[in-house]
């Protein structure tokens, strides 16, 4: 099984970088057999770069992709001097840089609103070391476009003059989401949305997951690998989803707006609580225990280290805040198609529907409304989702939503 099986549907992507590791790795066996010598820049004919973006929608596996090439960049595999491609997916380079305990791949996720300042210096600050034992040093940022202004224009400066055997790995959903003077030092890569048989056929040959449940989570989830996993494997996840689907049918009345709309909150709230139930008592405990607090809960404090306790605590609600948007978000997307299931109805059109659990549902909705309507609706539930990316309060953002859900 090599680094790309994780891939689904994007061949071309695959081929690409590929292609681009096996210049990689060419470049830096020539240098190695020159008595080690300094890194030569790559010839203008040369696949591989320094910097680069991947792009596409949500669930595309751009994040997969980028992990995939970083492995690839430190495959070690004795086939490669046989004519075999980097990225045999089992060597110790790429095993490592998959599972993520290689020494020269630094993966940057967040669960937070942004990457500030702070955190991208110190990236920026790694990336120009030397590799400490791999043939590459890999940097793979998973929300690129998660920088904030500032931090983005540090970043700037380490891709504009990039040390030698370093490679900067950026994700984003769009080239909008990524500072245009960043973006044009960047080698492009965009990934499409996963055919859902593609998705459903992972799901049974990956997780054993039945193939008549892993069909209907990949078509539910519209081609979404991670929510397609997410919802085949975790019962809470499909009743958080039927729920969701229920509401344009509680819509009917102002009462039935107000009400919809606070459980969509609660259900956000809930979530988010469930996630910090699980990781924010563990962070505080490391914490207290790095600081030498006194054994158990209740132990005092050194003197001095409040700061960083409320430093933690600040980064706990800010996580709290993006789980809340992210799961509101979900439902939004829920809700958008089914929807798009009632069009697809009202026109008569041969696309094969998503949510066809609840096919009684949408026929119901078809029925009793015209497309226009339906558009409308759906416009509702995108002003919604900008809305909350805006920062106005979520309750009024989604009461808004309900009223003109019902209004049509």
């Amino acid at each position: 099984m090599t680094v790309w099986d994780d891939l689904v549907g994007q061949d071309r992507v695959a081929a690409q970088l590929s292609a681009a590791a096996r210049d990689a790795d060419a470049l830096v066996t020539a240098v190695s057999e020159a008595a080690d010598g300094p890194v030569a820049e790559p010839m203008a004919s040369s696949k591989m770069t320094h910097a680069w973006l991947f792009t596409g929608p949500p669930g595309s596996g751009r994040a997969t992709a980028a992990r995939a090439f970083a492995a690839a960049l430190q495959c070690v595999s004795p086939d490669r001097a046989l004519g075999g491609a980097p990225g045999c997916g089992f060597c110790d380079g790429c095993h490592t840089a998959l599972v993520g305990t290689h020494a020269d791949v630094e993966v940057v996720r967040t669960d937070m609103l942004t990457i500030g300042v702070k955190e991208t210096r110190e990236l920026v600050r790694r990336a120009q070391l030397s590799p400490a034992g791999g043939r590459w040093q890999v940097i793979v940022m998973e929300d690129a476009d998660r920088l904030t202004e500032g931090a983005g224009n540090v970043l700037l400066k380490a891709v504009e003059e990039p040390a030698p055997r370093t490679v900067w790995l950026l994700c984003a959903p769009s080239l909008e989401d990524v500072l245009p003077t960043i973006r044009s030092r960047c080698r492009l890569l965009t990934l499409r949305t996963p055919p859902a048989d593609a998705v459903a056929d992972i799901l049974v040959r990956r997780d054993g997951i039945d193939p008549e449940l892993a069909a209907s989570a990949a078509r539910a989830t519209q081609g979404h690998i991670g929510r397609a996993r997410r919802l085949a494997t975790d019962e809470r996840a499909r009743a958080r989803r039927a729920a969701v689907l229920k509401l344009p049918l509680r819509v009917d009345d102002v009462g039935g707006c107000l009400k919809a709309a606070q459980e969509l909150i609660d259900a956000a709230a809930e979530d988010a609580k469930q996630v910090a139930e699980e990781i924010d008592a563990k962070e505080t405990e490391e914490l207290r225990a790095a600081l030498g607090a006194a054994a158990g809960t209740g132990g005092r404090l050194p003197r001095g280290t409040a700061g960083a306790m409320k430093e933690l605590q600040d980064r706990q609600k800010r996580r709290a805040t993006r789980t809340q948007r992210d799961s509101l978000d979900l439902a939004l997307t829920d809700l958008t198609a089914f929807y798009r299931d009632v069009l697809a109805l009202q026109l008569g059109s041969q696309v094969a529907l998503a949510n066809t659990d609840v096919r009684d549902a949408l026929e119901r909705i078809a029925s009793g409304s015209k497309p226009e309507r339906t558009l409308r609706r759906i416009e509702a539930i995108t002003a919604c989702r900008q809305a909350l990316d805006s920062n106005v309060a979520p309750l009024l953002a989604v009461e808004a939503m309900t009223m003109a859900l019902r209004a049509g």
